[in-house]
Protein backbone atom coordinates (compact mmCIF):
# COMPACT_ATOMS: atom_id res chain seq x y z
CA UNK A 1 0.00 0.00 0.00
CA UNK A 2 0.88 3.50 -0.79
CA UNK A 3 1.63 5.91 2.23
CA UNK A 4 2.62 9.00 0.37
CA UNK A 5 0.93 12.03 1.90
CA UNK A 6 -0.63 13.85 -0.73
CA UNK A 7 -2.41 17.80 -0.36
CA UNK A 8 -5.50 18.84 -2.43
CA UNK A 9 -6.35 22.44 -2.82
CA UNK A 10 -9.49 22.30 -4.92
CA UNK A 11 -12.65 24.72 -4.35
CA UNK A 12 -15.46 22.23 -5.55
CA UNK A 13 -16.21 20.27 -2.52
CA UNK A 14 -17.61 17.48 -4.86
CA UNK A 15 -14.67 17.16 -6.67
CA UNK A 16 -12.61 17.44 -3.99
CA UNK A 17 -13.83 14.97 -1.48
CA UNK A 18 -14.19 12.12 -5.29
CA UNK A 19 -10.56 13.18 -5.57
CA UNK A 20 -10.09 11.90 -1.54
CA UNK A 21 -11.90 8.76 -1.74
CA UNK A 22 -10.23 7.64 -4.80
CA UNK A 23 -6.52 8.22 -3.29
CA UNK A 24 -7.33 7.08 0.16
CA UNK A 25 -8.61 3.74 -1.65
CA UNK A 26 -4.95 3.33 -3.33
CA UNK A 27 -3.75 3.66 -0.39
CA UNK A 28 -2.26 7.59 0.04
CA UNK A 29 -3.20 9.68 2.72
CA UNK A 30 -4.63 12.83 1.82
CA UNK A 31 -5.80 16.25 3.26
CA UNK A 32 -8.48 18.98 1.36
CA UNK A 33 -7.71 22.46 1.53
CA UNK A 34 -10.24 24.82 -0.54
CA UNK A 35 -9.41 28.05 -1.19
CA UNK A 36 -5.63 29.34 -1.94
CA UNK A 37 -4.58 31.13 1.30
CA UNK A 38 -5.10 27.76 3.35
CA UNK A 39 -3.54 25.78 0.88
CA UNK A 40 -0.56 27.76 1.19
CA UNK A 41 0.29 27.76 4.41
CA UNK A 42 -0.60 24.03 4.49
CA UNK A 43 1.69 23.67 1.65
CA UNK A 44 4.23 25.20 3.32
CA UNK A 45 4.30 24.03 6.98
CA UNK A 46 3.15 20.18 5.82
CA UNK A 47 5.06 17.35 5.23
CA UNK A 48 3.44 16.22 1.42
CA UNK A 49 4.90 14.10 -1.02
CA UNK A 50 3.01 15.53 -3.61
CA UNK A 51 0.46 18.48 -4.23
CA UNK A 52 -2.74 18.71 -6.53
CA UNK A 53 -3.60 22.37 -7.08
CA UNK A 54 -6.39 23.58 -8.86
CA UNK A 55 -5.79 27.24 -10.16
CA UNK A 56 -9.23 28.30 -10.02
CA UNK A 57 -9.18 29.11 -5.80
CA UNK A 58 -10.66 31.53 -3.56
CA UNK A 59 -8.60 33.92 -1.91
CA UNK A 60 -5.06 33.09 -4.01
CA UNK A 61 -5.10 31.54 -7.35
CA UNK A 62 -3.30 28.53 -8.00
CA UNK A 63 -1.00 30.14 -9.78
CA UNK A 64 0.00 32.24 -7.62
CA UNK A 65 0.02 29.67 -4.97
CA UNK A 66 2.41 27.67 -6.64
CA UNK A 67 4.44 31.11 -7.75
CA UNK A 68 4.89 31.47 -3.75
CA UNK A 69 5.54 27.76 -2.83
CA UNK A 70 8.54 27.49 -5.47
CA UNK A 71 10.05 30.25 -3.30
CA UNK A 72 10.53 27.94 -0.81
CA UNK A 73 9.95 24.00 -1.66
CA UNK A 74 10.25 22.12 -4.92
CA UNK A 75 7.79 19.31 -3.71
CA UNK A 76 5.71 18.18 -6.54
CA UNK A 77 2.71 20.04 -7.90
CA UNK A 78 0.28 18.64 -10.31
CA UNK A 79 -1.85 21.67 -11.20
CA UNK A 80 -6.07 21.07 -11.80
CA UNK A 81 -8.00 23.49 -14.34
CA UNK A 82 -11.47 23.91 -16.29
CA UNK A 83 -9.10 26.01 -18.80
CA UNK A 84 -8.12 24.12 -22.29
CA UNK A 85 -6.00 27.01 -23.18
CA UNK A 86 -2.44 26.47 -24.32
CA UNK A 87 -1.08 29.52 -22.54
CA UNK A 88 -2.41 28.22 -18.84
CA UNK A 89 -0.98 25.17 -19.50
CA UNK A 90 2.68 26.79 -20.28
CA UNK A 91 2.24 29.22 -17.37
CA UNK A 92 1.45 26.46 -15.11
CA UNK A 93 4.90 24.99 -16.13
CA UNK A 94 6.73 27.78 -16.21
CA UNK A 95 5.63 28.89 -12.72
CA UNK A 96 7.21 25.25 -11.34
CA UNK A 97 4.36 22.68 -11.98
CA UNK A 98 5.39 19.10 -12.82
CA UNK A 99 2.10 17.85 -14.55
CA UNK A 100 -1.19 19.37 -15.60
CA UNK A 101 -4.59 18.14 -15.81
CA UNK A 102 -7.53 19.90 -17.42
CA UNK A 103 -11.04 18.90 -16.21
CA UNK A 104 -13.34 16.66 -16.65
CA UNK A 105 -10.67 14.12 -16.59
CA UNK A 106 -10.55 10.16 -15.48
CA UNK A 107 -9.50 9.55 -12.20
CA UNK A 108 -7.02 6.85 -14.07
CA UNK A 109 -5.21 9.35 -15.88
CA UNK A 110 -4.84 11.80 -12.36
CA UNK A 111 -3.51 8.07 -10.77
CA UNK A 112 -1.33 7.55 -12.97
CA UNK A 113 0.15 10.92 -13.41
CA UNK A 114 0.55 10.72 -9.77
CA UNK A 115 2.23 7.57 -10.00
CA UNK A 116 4.42 8.76 -12.47
CA UNK A 117 5.51 12.53 -10.78
CA UNK A 118 6.18 10.49 -7.73
CA UNK A 119 8.86 7.95 -9.42
CA UNK A 120 10.40 11.00 -10.76
CA UNK A 121 10.62 12.63 -7.64
CA UNK A 122 12.38 9.26 -5.90
CA UNK A 123 14.68 8.97 -8.64
CA UNK A 124 15.86 12.73 -8.54
CA UNK A 125 15.80 12.39 -4.38
CA UNK A 126 17.94 9.31 -5.29
CA UNK A 127 20.49 11.24 -7.42
CA UNK A 128 20.49 14.68 -5.18
CA UNK A 129 19.71 14.08 -1.78
CA UNK A 130 23.87 13.77 -1.18
CA UNK A 131 26.24 16.24 -2.41
CA UNK A 132 29.94 15.56 -2.12
CA UNK A 133 33.46 16.76 -2.48
CA UNK A 134 36.16 14.87 -0.48
CA UNK A 135 35.39 14.67 3.07
CA UNK A 136 32.33 17.37 2.02
CA UNK A 137 29.26 15.97 2.27
CA UNK A 138 25.21 17.93 2.32
CA UNK A 139 22.48 16.09 2.62
CA UNK A 140 19.52 17.86 0.90
CA UNK A 141 17.15 15.62 2.56
CA UNK A 142 17.93 16.14 6.13
CA UNK A 143 19.36 19.71 5.94
CA UNK A 144 23.03 19.04 7.07
CA UNK A 145 26.56 19.73 6.09
CA UNK A 146 29.58 17.85 7.85
CA UNK A 147 33.00 17.70 7.07
CA UNK A 148 34.88 14.31 7.61
CA UNK A 149 31.59 13.84 9.62
CA UNK A 150 31.83 17.07 11.59
CA UNK A 151 29.12 18.90 11.52
CA UNK A 152 28.96 22.73 9.86
CA UNK A 153 26.55 24.84 11.13
CA UNK A 154 25.41 27.27 8.56
CA UNK A 155 22.56 29.78 7.57
CA UNK A 156 19.94 28.83 5.04
CA UNK A 157 21.64 31.02 2.47
CA UNK A 158 24.80 29.90 3.27
CA UNK A 159 23.18 26.72 2.75
CA UNK A 160 21.81 27.50 -0.60
CA UNK A 161 25.11 28.95 -2.01
CA UNK A 162 27.05 25.46 -0.97
CA UNK A 163 24.16 23.61 -2.84
CA UNK A 164 24.71 25.34 -5.90
CA UNK A 165 28.36 25.67 -5.88
CA UNK A 166 28.32 21.48 -5.05
CA UNK A 167 25.40 21.07 -8.01
CA UNK A 168 28.00 22.54 -10.31
CA UNK A 169 31.49 20.99 -8.99
CA UNK A 170 34.64 22.19 -10.40
CA UNK A 171 32.94 24.42 -13.05
CA UNK A 172 33.73 28.65 -12.89
CA UNK A 173 30.84 30.60 -12.12
CA UNK A 174 30.15 34.22 -12.51
CA UNK A 175 29.14 36.02 -9.48
CA UNK A 176 26.06 37.15 -11.67
CA UNK A 177 24.88 33.44 -12.68
CA UNK A 178 25.69 32.87 -8.49
CA UNK A 179 23.62 35.99 -7.67
CA UNK A 180 20.54 34.87 -9.98
CA UNK A 181 20.73 30.91 -9.26
CA UNK A 182 20.86 31.01 -5.66
CA UNK A 183 19.21 34.72 -4.42
CA UNK A 184 16.81 34.53 -7.38
CA UNK A 185 16.47 37.68 -9.40
CA UNK A 186 19.38 39.81 -11.19
CA UNK A 187 21.59 42.44 -8.98
CA UNK A 188 22.04 45.02 -11.40
CA UNK A 189 25.73 44.81 -11.66
CA UNK A 190 26.12 44.78 -7.63
CA UNK A 191 27.16 41.39 -6.46
CA UNK A 192 29.30 42.26 -3.44
CA UNK A 193 26.66 39.98 -1.49
CA UNK A 194 28.18 36.71 -3.09
CA UNK A 195 31.67 37.99 -1.99
CA UNK A 196 30.55 38.46 1.44
CA UNK A 197 28.68 34.88 1.71
CA UNK A 198 31.70 33.12 0.20
CA UNK A 199 33.74 34.42 3.34
CA UNK A 200 30.94 33.31 5.55
CA UNK A 201 31.44 29.74 4.13
CA UNK A 202 34.94 30.12 3.96
CA UNK A 203 34.90 30.79 7.61
CA UNK A 204 32.82 28.06 8.40
CA UNK A 205 34.39 25.30 5.71
CA UNK A 206 38.06 26.18 4.94
CA UNK A 207 39.32 27.88 8.04
CA UNK A 208 37.20 25.84 10.59
CA UNK A 209 38.75 22.47 8.79
CA UNK A 210 41.75 23.75 7.63
CA UNK A 211 40.98 22.79 4.02
CA UNK A 212 40.78 24.48 0.52
CA UNK A 213 37.55 24.01 -1.04
CA UNK A 214 36.03 27.42 -2.64
CA UNK A 215 38.60 28.95 -4.87
CA UNK A 216 38.51 32.21 -6.55
CA UNK A 217 39.25 33.06 -10.14
CA UNK A 218 40.26 36.18 -10.64
CA UNK A 219 38.57 38.62 -12.90
CA UNK A 220 35.63 35.48 -13.32
CA UNK A 221 33.95 34.20 -10.07
CA UNK A 222 33.89 31.39 -8.26
CA UNK A 223 34.90 27.38 -8.51
CA UNK A 224 34.41 24.87 -5.47
CA UNK A 225 36.55 21.62 -6.24
CA UNK A 226 38.33 19.20 -4.00
CA UNK A 227 42.30 19.21 -4.00
CA UNK A 228 42.77 16.82 -1.40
Amino acid sequence: MNKNNILVVEDETRIARFIQLELEHEGYVVTLEHNGRTGLDQAIKGNYDLIILDVMLPSLNGMEVLRRLRQVSDVPVIMLTAKGDIMDKVMGLDCGADDYLVKPFAIEELLARIRKTLKCKAVAFTKQDILQAGKLCLDTSKYTVTYDGETADLTKTEFDLLKYLLLNKKIVLTRDTIMENVWGYEFGGDTNVVDVYIRYLRSKLDEKFNTKLIHTVRGVGYQLRNEE
